[in-house]
């Protein structure tokens, strides 16, 4: 049996074939997987959980079930929010079977003390997405946008989607990976030696030395129309698929 973990799907309508992959995926981990951990960006967007009555949702009506499906099989489901669904909440959670994961959540990986975590918080040095990620999280903010009907929600993330496309293209690639100090502070600060992330899609597995020891951070792939990007770990092995 093994533990996997995915992350930066950004599933939506216009992209079926990254949700049939996913679909795929799914159906044949069910019968040797102890957990699927899923660290984020799940969906390009989510506007809230009332969506998953609307018509808006129905394009994800599938991956409900089947993650539902997983969950009765025994798999052990976790999510945790990235940048772009950080408003998933406790009503998916139930219809999935998934269990919502902090920010941060170091796990006993086989033995190893491993963070998760979805990795836009170790981007610092694009300060501009720092301060649009605090004021997003922020509980008032979340209400008031809650609080709207759901269309406008829906236009509202569009615009928003668009906005952070062309604020990317401005940057240098480098302000978009993670700042290797905040790596090194989160480390610390967590007290383990391995870390799986998401965000940057840029997939690897980075060894580094800190503080004499030796620790390892996985950068998990994000998804294509024809390919998913997966971590399968075991007591004995870690696979990396991009």
């Amino acid at each position: 049996m093994s533990s996997w973990f995915i992350a930066d799907l950004h599933l939506d309508s216009s992209r079926p074939g990254a949700m049939q992959c996913l679909l795929e995926l799914l159906e044949q981990i069910g019968e040797r997987a102890d957990a699927l951990y899923i660290l984020g960006d799940l969906f390009e967007y989510w506007v809230g959980d009332d969506a998953l009555d609307s018509p808006y949702a129905a394009v994800f009506l599938p991956l409900v079930t089947r993650l539902q499906q997983l969950s009765e099989r025994g798999v052990k489901l976790y999510f945790q929010h990235g940048n772009r669904d950080f408003l998933v909440g406790k009503q998916f959670a139930e219809a999935t079977g998934c269990t919502l994961l902090p920010e941060q959540q170091v796990i006993d990986l086989y033995g190893t003390p491993t963070l998760l975590l979805h990795g836009d918080t170790l981007c610092t040095d694009d300060v501009e997405y720092q301060q649009v990620r605090k004021l997003f999280r922020n509980p008032q903010w979340q209400q008031q946008f809650l609080a709207l009907p759901l269309e406008e929600r829906i236009r509202q993330a569009e615009a928003m989607r668009a906005q952070s496309r062309m604020s990317m293209q401005g940057k240098p690639e480098a302000i978009l990976d993670v700042n290797q100090q905040a790596v090194e502070a989160t480390l610390r600060a967590a007290g383990v030696t391995c870390m799986i992330h998401g965000h940057t899609h840029r997939p690897a597995v980075h060894d580094f030395l800190l503080d004499d020891l030796r620790v390892q951070r996985v950068v998990l792939g994000d998804w294509h129309e024809t390919k998913g990007s997966f971590l399968r770990v075991d007591a004995d092995t870690m696979t990396l698929e991009c």
